[in-house]
């Protein structure tokens, strides 16, 4: 899996989002926040995260869409259960995924982050495919950003840990650190 020159995914569906704008001048892409999503909460599959992610969530489809259908957020990238990715926004571009948010003293974390939303709920655990994609963007954004390091990769629950809880519970990262070492040793002996 490669990133262009353009900043997308060779190997992603693109589905351009109109929510984002450009990073403050000389801010390097420096970290990388997992989240989840499911609409409507809880159930998987269908239209809904793209409708919402790209401004065209019908609020008479779903009671819960009438709070939401006019939010303005996206996020770079959405990974559904069974592994396909879905790509809204170019990464040398920021998305509206982090919202108030501060890592390391450094607030304002969609200035200089990727934003990758897992298809799942805080209490469901993710599927194996979910995680070896999430694997495969990362090692490519770890490519094209190397201010990206294994400990500048987190959740949304600890950039914005009195507003958020994802990526939840659920998210076993002890399994997706040891995959991505994996394929990063792999990389190296390349």
């Amino acid at each position: 899996m490669q990133i262009s020159e353009k900043s997308w995914l060779d190997k992603a569906k693109h589905v351009p989002s109109p929510f984002f704008d450009y990073r403050p001048e000389n801010t390097p892409v420096s970290l990388l926040v997992v989240h989840n999503i499911s609409l409507p909460p809880g159930q998987f599959g269908g239209p809904y995260i793209e409708q919402l992610f790209t401004g065209k969530l019908n609020p008479q489809d779903h009671a819960f869409f009438e709070g939401i259908c006019k939010l303005r957020v996206s996020a770079h990238c959405l990974i559904r259960r069974d592994g396909s990715i879905v790509q809204f926004v170019p990464f040398c571009a920021r998305a509206w995924h982090a919202g108030v948010s501060q890592f390391a003293d450094k607030p304002g974390c969609n200035d200089y982050s990727v934003g990758i939303e897992m298809e799942g709920t805080d209490f469901v655990a993710y599927t194996k495919e979910q995680y070896h994609a999430l694997v495969k963007v990362t090692v490519a954004l770890m490519e094209k950003y190397p201010e990206i390091t294994l400990e500048r990769i987190t959740g949304h629950q600890y950039i914005a840990p009195s507003r958020k809880t994802d990526p939840g519970l659920s998210f076993d990262w002890r399994y997706y650190h040891s995959l991505l070492k994996h394929a990063l040793s792999a990389l190296d002996k390349s």
